[in-house]
């Protein structure tokens, strides 16, 4: 059975009163962006102010239609945030690529962070996976899984949600973080 005392340290936000911060990773083309799009506003509907931090592993422009960091505003981000090894989108440079949990300090005034990417980020995560694109989940020892988004038949010892279950996750991702479902 799988170590849910990663999870735990993670699950509700620290002291600083900072967001909970949820990894969305799975392989490219799975659909992590257009899976985004429709969890963002299923949250919003739920009351709650969602802001997102999208990783990219190199150089980026920002705020290019059709992108996924304009895509995620679109959905109704109220705050967007992209981020690679040599910058972060608030044209910032650094000199490490930063882990969600230090990017969600950017982002103020928002219940939740839904960071697209960071795969190996030591935070909660779901997993979007499609067995057509990919061979196996990326997640499969991965002691920060919470749940996993698939229509194929895996078993990860975490919550599965099929492709259509938006709003299933979404209840499951107040619940687990313990955030309160507004107007």
């Amino acid at each position: 059975m799988r170590d849910h005392t990663k999870l735990r340290a993670f699950e509700l936000a620290d002291s600083k009163n900072m967001p909970p911060v949820l990894c969305v990773v799975g392989g490219s083309g799975s659909g992590k962006t257009t899976y985004l799009e429709r969890l963002i506003p299923e949250l919003r509907g739920m009351g709650l102010r969602v802001g997102t931090i999208k990783h990219h592993p190199g150089d980026f422009e920002m705020d290019i239609p059709g992108k996924d960091s304009w895509r995620h505003r679109q959905a109704g981000a109220v705050a967007t945030m992209v981020s690679s090894p040599g910058r972060i989108g608030m044209v910032l440079e650094v000199d490490h690529d930063h882990d969600p949990e230090e990017l969600a300090s950017f982002i103020s005034d928002v219940d939740i962070v839904l960071a697209e990417g960071y795969k190996r980020a030591q935070c909660p995560k779901i997993e979007i996976f499609r067995s057509e694109v990919h061979d196996k989940p990326f997640c499969i020892d991965d002691g920060y899984l919470m749940a996993i988004v698939t229509d194929a038949d895996v078993d990860l010892e975490a919550p599965r949600f099929v492709m259509d279950d938006v709003r299933g996750l979404a209840a499951f991702l107040l619940e687990r973080f313990g955030l309160v479902h507004g107007p």
